[in-house]
């Protein structure tokens, strides 16, 4: 990591001309990313998890995962944002510590426990993104994900409550995972008054209808991994029952 690459990734951040980061899960699809022309790249923890034989959910060593974060930032020239779940049962300090020895800028950490998936307490986790902002100082982005809809833990009021929170405690970013309605992305946007990151993915509004809504990143999570698997699957199939593997 770099000052000047941290900074870099903090000022793409941008309501209504937001950050569009389609995850990637190893050096080659970080290139294809930067070859694209995207500004930064995020990794999935989900499809990191996979490409490396492990299940989503804290299942991967955590070793493996920062390897594979270094490997990522070694292979492009732009910052690189780290998804790294709800930190591998590491404490802040040594989080931090070795987030910043993989060359990563930003880290993004969940609000629920990825082992059973039930959500943590608002203040534990306030507490847990404090220590990681006292760590780091300005040297992470620290994207607080929000997974009050993706367990129906509550509505509206509770996902910008702990949103309020997790911005009092440190992080630049809170993410909402699956809030899809425009709406109600809308009203959660102007309730946070800070930077907001979506999930895009089928059903969800366009990116630019989410950058009318005031939207400042928007992440693909796993989706590219899985469409290149689905790509590659496709290919098999029809190459195994004799058909043309490359139509058109």
């Amino acid at each position: 990591m770099t000052p000047t690459r941290t900074a870099a990734l903090r000022a793409l951040h941008r309501p209504g001309d937001p950050l569009l980061l389609p995850n990637a899960w190893d050096a080659g699809s970080a290139r294809a990313v930067t070859a694209a022309g995207f500004p930064a790249v995020a990794t999935s923890s989900a499809a990191v998890a996979e490409s490396l034989g492990h299940a989503d959910g804290e299942a991967t060593p955590v070793g493996e995962v920062l390897d594979a974060v270094a490997r990522v930032v070694r292979a492009v020239a732009v910052p690189v944002t780290a998804d790294l779940e709800r930190g591998y049962g590491l404490r802040p300090t040594e989080l931090v510590e070795r987030v910043l020895a993989t060359g990563a800028a930003g880290l993004n950490l969940e609000d629920s426990d990825p082992r059973t998936g039930r959500m943590c307490d608002v203040d534990e986790q306030a507490d847990l993104l404090a220590a990681v902002r006292a760590a780091a100082g300005e040297a992470l982005v620290v994207n607080a994900r929000v997974d009050v809809f993706l367990h129906g833990a509550g509505g509206l009021d509770e996902a910008v409550r702990r949103a309020r929170r997790y911005r009092e405690a440190g992080a630049d970013c809170v993410y909402p995972i699956l809030l899809a309605d425009p709406a109600l992305v809308g009203r959660f946007v102007a309730a946070v008054g800070g930077p907001v990151n979506v999930l895009l993915r089928p059903g969800t509004p366009t990116v630019a209808e989410l950058a009318r809504l005031g939207v400042a990143r928007i992440s693909l999570g796993s989706g590219v991994y899985a469409a290149a698997r689905a790509r590659v699957g496709a290919m098999l199939t029809a190459l195994a029952a004799g058909e043309d593997p490359f139509p058109g």
